[in-house]
């Protein structure tokens, strides 16, 4: 039987990318062509989002969270300024749902009346301000990368402990029997 042997892409890029020559002159520094740049291959391959990748989908969802806050800033702003506005606007609530997405509900809200309309159009406003300026990218990878090692952790604590009572119960009970 003939065995193949199979080289993946990022072990192919290694050889076929041109060695370094190492100059070990301390005072002259060594040129780099961009073309000499070797593929790196650290990227997780994920099965299963079809179209779309995984970042694709979580920026849908923080597409709708930015339009769920923009509806909460306009709302608190209006409550304070401008009551017959803030009226319509919590009538508007009762009756449409932010669940269905966030440009569905601007959609909707922008049909009703011209006072809607407006009031759309500033929900548009504050969801691109607030994307652009207010929301704290850096905060939001830290507190992921957080959340993952404290939740992880605590599964394996939990399954440790779990598993742990299991088997000294076990043990317990072989040795009361014997």
């Amino acid at each position: 039987m003939e065995s193949s042997s199979l080289v993946s892409f990022c072990q192919l890029s290694n050889i076929l990318a041109p060695k370094k020559v190492h100059n070990y002159r301390p005072l002259l520094k060594q040129r780099t062509s961009p073309s000499t740049t070797t593929l790196q291959c650290h990227k997780m391959y994920v099965p299963g989002f079809g179209e779309a990748s995984p970042e694709a989908k979580a920026a849908k969802h923080l597409h709708d969270f930015f339009t769920y806050v923009a509806v909460r800033i306009v709302h608190s702003q209006l409550e304070s300024y401008n009551e017959e506005a803030y009226a319509e606007m919590v009538e508007f609530l009762e009756t449409h749902s932010l669940s269905d997405g966030g440009d569905n509900f601007v959609a909707d809200l922008l049909r009703q009346s011209s006072t809607h309309k407006t009031l759309a159009l500033r929900i548009l406003e504050v969801r691109s301000a607030y994307c652009k300026n207010d929301f704290e990218w850096d905060n939001l990878k830290r507190l992921s990368i957080k959340m993952v090692e404290e939740r992880n952790t605590k599964v394996m604590r939990d399954y440790v402990t779990e598993t742990s009572t299991v088997n000294t119960e076990t043990e317990t009970e072989t040795e009361t029997e014997t």
